[in-house]
């Protein structure tokens, strides 16, 4: 049995669908992420498994207890939000102790719990510093701690990172993920980030236009995705019209315009093409390189270049093609001409519709 259940629930506002018959499952202890961009409906998900919106039809269940009518505070959940929302007249050990002194604990258990979380989050000596005194990454732990600190079944985090600058962003990811570890609960991440989403979740729900688009772990998505807007929104890639024409067993043969016939692997075909189905190839950049003119499969000119690090990212503009080609390299080509080549095995055939 899996420990959060949803089951075909939709959910309107003003005769406007904004979560159309969802259905999915989460395993206890994993990190799983709604991933999609705004408006699609992924907050709204989020706040009906809270208990602050209610389905307009389908079911929620949680460790095995449907939530339909269970009022917000006596779900297994609790919530940490993009704004922190901690008190400003609190010092740290008072917010995160805020949620348990409804629970009748002693005095010397209410500090223990609250001095194991301190640790827990790496804030030790600091708990009784004001929120003003905080850091935004101090900030997000205290809420993160004042979450965790009543052992909910199910963490719920709303864009939790979202009001941080990029470098810090990126160094509480790297901490989230050793703090889901280490305290082994379920995290349900909502956010539309998707390199946030790639690098710390174990499975991901791609949502648009209130639905799920495809639930894979971050390579599958990113490697093998299922259709044309979830390719398009996980990360940059490139797209060829082609036509399909044989299929057997391990391969697809394909026609595709200026890159001739190519075979690529079945397994690489999204579901429900048949021959003679128009199709949409894709190619991540970084799978795309320069080579020698004679082992070329395109020719084009370099229009952009734009220097990531260890990598540059270069848009080529090919004749006969109106969308430059985005090519992901160490490599710097020593002239504006330059010769494109890849393995058919990293194109995936998508529906064009």
């Amino acid at each position: 049995m899996s420990f959060l259940d949803i089951s075909n629930v939709s959910k309107s506002f003003a005769n406007a669908a904004v979560v159309n018959r969802v259905s999915l499952e989460v395993a206890r202890g994993e990190f799983f992420a709604l991933l999609g961009p705004s408006g699609c409906g992924k907050t709204t998900l989020l706040r009906m498994i809270a208990g602050f919106e209610t389905p307009d039809s389908g079911s929620i269940s949680i460790d095995g207890e449907t939530m339909t009518d269970v009022p917000p505070h006596l779900r297994p959940t609790n919530m940490v939000f993009q704004s922190y929302a901690i008190f400003p007249h609190l010092n740290v050990f008072d917010n995160i102790a805020y949620g348990l002194r409804k629970e009748g604990l002693s005095k010397q258990g209410l500090r223990a719990k609250v001095q194991a979380m301190l640790e827990t989050v790496r804030l030790e000596g600091l708990e009784g510093r004001a929120p003003d005194q905080l850091s935004g990454g101090q900030r997000q732990r205290v809420a993160l701690a004042r979450a965790l600190v009543r052992e909910p079944k199910l963490l719920l985090l709303d864009e939790p990172l979202g009001a941080l600058d990029k470098r810090l962003r990126e160094a509480m990811q790297v901490e989230l993920r050793a703090l889901q570890r280490k305290v082994g609960i379920t995290f349900l991440l909502v956010t539309h980030d998707q390199q946030e989403a790639l690098s710390l979740c174990d499975r991901i729900a791609v949502m648009d236009q209130g639905r799920i688009l495809q639930i894979a772990g971050p390579r599958e998505l990113y490697e093998h995705p299922n259709c044309r807007a979830v390719a398009d929104f996980i990360g940059e890639i490139n797209f060829f019209h082609a036509s399909v024409r044989q299929i057997d067993q391990t391969t697809v043969t394909v026609n595709a315009g200026l890159l001739g016939t190519l075979t690529l692997p079945r397994s690489n075909l999204a579901p429900g093409i048949g021959l003679h189905d128009h199709i949409l190839l894709a190619i991540r950049p970084e799978h795309i390189g320069f080579v020698d003119p004679l082992k070329g499969m395109l020719t084009g000119e370099i229009v952009d270049a734009n220097f990531l690090g260890e990598r540059s990212l270069f848009h080529i503009r090919i004749a006969g093609r109106n969308q430059p080609i985005a090519v992901s390299s160490s490599a710097t080509p020593p002239a504006s001409s330059v010769h494109l080549a890849f393995p058919s095995e990293f194109l995936v055939g998508l529906s064009s519709d």
